[in-house]
């Protein structure tokens, strides 16, 4: 694995920011030189959170997803064994483009690889499931600050106590990723991305955290915590990790996710998914 200074040599040298192409962000992810969560990266093209799963249980996990679609946008889905997703890139490989994975057995994570050479198999499908990140380039270009992106931090992930809609074995709480804002920030936040249905939409909540069952904002059960100043709101959007919850609740015997905060950043650009 690439030192963290590694990681910054390389995206000094290659130009991997917010201007970065996905193409160049996939291709440090394959080479083994960008293993950091890609908030803040390549910001004009949508980035997924993953769900890899055996066939078997690929039909029940579709259908979790749609009972469930502000959560889990489903934006594309691979054939059973193929590392490709061509609607999302045409050279996209699975297996390496993603800075870090989670191995499940169980339902419970035991690896974090940086690629998925020991672990692939030929019946595996592959769901693309839309990322608050996408929308943050929009929240940026209307002048919006994101405090984890500036603290170069990955975003603050929570379980809620809301229940998600269950499919069979799949089944658990809303996971929401959490931005806070000046009131007037929150406002044209939510006016932007209620737009961008695919990639979750407009908050589910803002204000006490209390509300949906989260009793500490400095303790994220995933991501990194930020500070929530006096004169801010915390905002939450439902977020992609929500079927991570799914998983550790049906208990596969073996499945794969992208790791908290590290995407596929694909081909789409995040313009393309605001509706009228």
């Amino acid at each position: 694995m690439p030192s963290h200074a590694a990681f910054h040599s390389f995206g000094t040298a290659a130009g991997l920011t917010a201007r970065s192409t996905a193409h160049e962000v996939r291709a440090a992810a394959r080479a083994g030189l960008l293993s950091a969560h890609t908030s803040g990266l390549a910001s004009d093209y949508v980035q997924v959170n993953l769900a890899i799963l055996p066939q078997a249980l690929a039909t029940e996990f579709q259908r979790y997803c749609e009972r469930n679609p502000r959560a889990c946008p489903v934006l594309a889905i691979s054939e059973p064994g193929s590392p490709a997703l061509p609607s999302l890139g045409p050279d996209i490989d699975i297996r390496t483009d993603l800075p870090r994975y989670a191995v499940w057995r169980d339902g419970v994570p035991v690896d974090e690889p940086t690629d998925l050479a020991a672990h692939w198999r030929d019946d595996l499908v592959t769901f693309a499931i839309g990322c608050s990140f996408s929308f943050e380039h929009a929240l940026l270009a209307e002048g919006i600050r994101l405090r984890h992106v500036d603290e170069g931090r990955n975003v603050s992930m929570y379980r809620t106590d809301r229940p998600t809609e269950p499919s069979g074995a799949f089944r658990g709480p809303l996971v929401v990723s959490m931005r806070p804002m000046a009131a007037a920030d929150a406002i044209r936040a939510i006016q932007i991305t209620s737009r961008m249905p695919q990639v979750h939409g407009a908050p589910v909540h803002f204000g006490d955290p209390a509300l949906i069952g989260i009793r500490d904002l400095a303790r994220p059960e995933y991501g990194d915590a930020v500070e929530v100043k006096p004169h801010e709101v915390p905002v939450f959007w439902a977020c992609g990790v929500t079927p991570q919850a799914a998983i550790a609740a049906a208990r596969p015997a073996f499945c794969i996710t992208h790791a908290p905060g590290h995407m596929l950043v694909t081909d789409l650009l995040n313009r393309d998914l605001v509706t009228a």
